[in-house]
């Protein structure tokens, strides 16, 4: 049987170890034989990023924060350069100031608020807006959100607003980009004990909590995620857009 990403060029941006969702994501998009480019946020993060995305034969490894000006549009030129067009995007980007994400939502400053939506949301817009002149035959793009946007959870505060914010421009994304044959969709995995996980306050207490709420008493792994990924990147999901998919074992149905 034919690979199901076989022929398929992908971006990912995201990965930062290999703890990372993006990690699982990449792992399960190589194993069905997508062809790969990879990002890593800066200097400092290059060395933990380059030899995961070697191992995996990435065609491209280049930087991306998407704070800094330009560099964006440098990727997306460079894999219009290499490829000449994109099949699916990847975007598992969030960052908040710690003081900002463990302060009450009524005490975020301004600056840790428009940082949040900025890295962990309108990134992903502008990552839309780049791809959708590379993928003239239609092509898919996902991102990440967490269940603490639909329910107060934990100690997640203002990311709570950036990933509601994230999971509402996945459903107008998918509007406006269904016309071009571009599906949009959004994987929200249970807590996994990632880098950026760590910052949370009490993630330990969380995962315990999950655990319990969960339906078989499992917590979700990078792995299963990266299947979810590889579904909503593949043909399999031809007929689905705009949708919040949860990865959770079920905790999403006990709250």
């Amino acid at each position: 049987m034919k690979p199901l990403m076989q022929g398929k060029k992908v971006l990912i941006a995201g990965i930062a170890n290999d703890r990372s969702i993006a990690w699982g994501c990449a792992k399960a998009l190589h194993q069905q034989g997508a062809e790969l480019a990879i990002t890593y946020l800066n200097e400092k993060a290059e060395p933990h990023v380059r030899p995961l995305a070697e191992s995996l034969d990435a065609r491209m490894i280049l930087p991306m924060d998407v704070t800094q000006p330009g560099q964006m549009a440098r990727v997306f030129e460079a894999c219009r350069e290499v490829w000449g067009e994109l099949d699916g995007v990847v975007h598992s980007l969030a960052f908040c100031p710690l003081q900002d994400l463990h302060a009450p939502l009524s005490d975020c400053s301004r600056e840790g608020f428009l940082t949040a939506m900025d890295v962990s949301c309108y990134s992903f817009i502008e990552m839309a807006r780049h791809a959708r002149s590379l993928m003239p035959n239609g092509g898919a793009l996902i991102n990440f959100s967490y269940l603490g946007s639909a329910i107060t959870t934990g100690d997640y505060n203002v990311m709570a607003c950036a990933k509601a914010g994230l999971e509402a421009a996945t459903r107008y994304l998918a509007r406006d980009l269904g016309p071009q044959g571009i599906r949009v969709n959004c994987i929200s995995p249970g807590t996994i004990p990632t880098r950026a996980a760590s910052g949370i306050r009490d993630f330990d207490a969380m995962l315990e909590h999950n655990r319990r709420h969960s339906c078989d008493g499992q917590l979700p792994t990078i792995d299963e995620v990266g299947g979810a990924a590889l579904y909503f990147l593949s043909h399999l999901s031809a007929g689905t857009t705009g949708q919040i998919h949860y990865v959770d074992h079920g905790v999403c149905i006990h709250g």
